[in-house]
């Protein structure tokens, strides 16, 4: 059986949840998701714990399992706690700060880069080189901070551009000219 799978999603109190052909619905106090899902899997309600069941052991049905189980999960965090991607700026001059509910960039360009957020996904500028993209829906969120750090990939040589917190970029060596290059005979 699936590790993922089998294991028990915990129902926060003040979350609704339902099941039904082939749609899972969870209301919560953040909001409200929809998530489709194989009518043959079955997703049970038990005591404040949701159990994800699959039918056989075909290998459709071990493929959906884990699947199910981890959108289901994610939409239950969504609308209790939301997610929140932070990425920040590197580089000289770049900064971010909101426009309205837009998110104004300058980073490099002979123009400041403007992102409208798609509806339930909110920008935040704590500090001019930091952005937490938030929002209920787990897919949305990671697109939407996909898509701000495309504006400006980190720079393979310097590191400058739009990164997610902690990440590592592996920088190139620069030419070898530019060290002393080529020694005196």
């Amino acid at each position: 059986m699936s590790r993922i799978g089998k294991q028990p999603i915990a129902v926060p109190s003040g979350v609704t949840v339902s099941a039904q052909d082939g749609v899972f619905q969870v209301k919560g106090p953040k909001g409200e998701l929809t998530v489709p899902y194989n009518p043959a899997l079955n997703i049970q309600n038990d005591n404040g714990q949701l159990l994800v069941t699959r039918p056989s052991d075909r290998q459709e049905h071990r493929a959906l399992h884990g699947l199910t189980r981890t959108l289901v999960a994610n939409a239950v965090k969504g609308v209790s706690d939301g997610f929140t991607i932070n990425l920040e700026l590197r580089g000289v001059g770049y900064r971010a700060k909101m426009t309205g509910k837009n998110l104004e960039m300058t980073i490099g360009y002979s123009h400041p880069v403007i992102i409208e957020p798609p509806a339930g996904v909110t920008f935040t500028v704590p500090e001019p080189t930091r952005i937490d993209v938030s929002g209920i829906d787990k897919q949305l969120v990671g697109q939407v901070a996909a898509n701000v750090r495309k504006v400006r990939k980190p720079d393979a040589y310097h590191g400058k551009g739009v990164r997610f917190v902690g990440e590592q970029i592996a920088l190139k060596a620069g030419k070898a000219g530019a060290t002393g290059g080529k020694g005196k005979k």
